[in-house]
Parts: structure tokens; C-alpha cells; sequence
């Protein structure tokens, strides 16, 4: 069975980050994606649908560094739909995107004026033995899920 979802979007707002007593860090991204279309009368129309994105540690921590509302992102990861209680007492589901490959379209500064492209992925993190760099200074995706929490935001 697959479960896989790909984004390319930008951000409505810039990542919402977490720091958790257990020390991880997670973030909650909000990504708006596009579709066009001409309509009957040959008129175009654009049909905006929003996404929530969690991104745990490494790639937590970079998208609060690198990456602010407007940029354009690409998002890999899974669908996951939790089950949490309101104040009320209700039930409440979420479905989200948990990232798994993570990356800002948009080209960052160096300090000495030239770009060195987007960051990489969960892949290159030193913590994780899944992946390594390539030559051209990007990541491989990883091959096993980042850990879930049961935590509504």
C-alpha cells in the first residue's frame, strides 16, 4: 500500500514552531496550492486549496530558520488523520501532511552575496543513517518515517 502526498506551494503564513519537553521540535506549516481552469464562459478561475503540514526536528528546525510566509515550498510526506477531544469534551479528527523531505524553492543568500539553493532533507541530518549527500549537494530521500505524536495543535 502507498501512502505519499507531493506538494509544490507557498506558505499563507510563516511555520508555526514547537519546542517539546521531550526536547523535539516540531512545526506546523500552512501551504496553499493552486489550480486553474477557464470556466464555462471561458473566463479563467483559480481554485486555492490549503494544506497542514507537521515537520518533525531536523526539518522542524530548518523551516523555522529558512523558510517564511510566500516562499514557494515542495513538501513529500504521508497523509495521517488523528482523532483528539476539544475543550468540550468532542471529538475532533485532523488530517495532515507529516513531512518526510522538506525543501524551500526559494534560492537563500551566502554572506558573500551568492545563493546556495535550498537546505536538505531529513536524509542528511547527521542523526539519521538513511541517506547521505550527493555531489550536487542534495539529499536522498529517506527510507523509514519520522516517529508520529499524538499532539493536536
Amino acid at each position: 500500500m502507498i501512502n505519499k502526498v507531493t506538494l509544490i506551494g507557498n506558505l499563507g503564513k510563516d511555520p508555526e514552531v514547537r519546542h517539546l519537553e521531550s526536547g523535539a521540535v516540531v512545526a506546523r506549516l500552512t501551504v496553499a496550492t493552486n489550480e486553474n481552469y477557464r470556466d464555462k464562459a471561458g473566463e479563467w478561475q483559480t481554485v486555492t486549496e490549503w494544506h497542514t503540514v507537521t515537520a518533525w526536528r531536523g526539518l522542524a528546525e530548518r523551516a523555522e530558520k529558512y523558510m517564511k510566509k510566500g516562499g514557494m515550498v515542495y513538501v513529500e510526506g504521508k497523509l495521517q488523520t488523528r482523532k483528539w477531544q476539544d475543550k468540550d469534551g468532542n471529538d475532533r479528527y485532523t488530517t495532515e501532511i507529516v513531512a518526510q523531505t522538506l525543501r524551500t524553492l526559494e534560492k537563500r543568500e551566502r554572506n558573500d552575496g551568492g545563493s546556495i539553493g535550498s537546505f536538505p532533507t531529513a536524509a542528511a541530518e547527521p542523526s539519521s543513517s538513511t541517506g547521505s549527500m550527493n555531489g550536487g549537494g542534495q539529499a536522498s530521500t529517506p527510507s523509514k518515517a519520522l516517529p508520529e505524536d499524538d499532539l493536536p495543535f
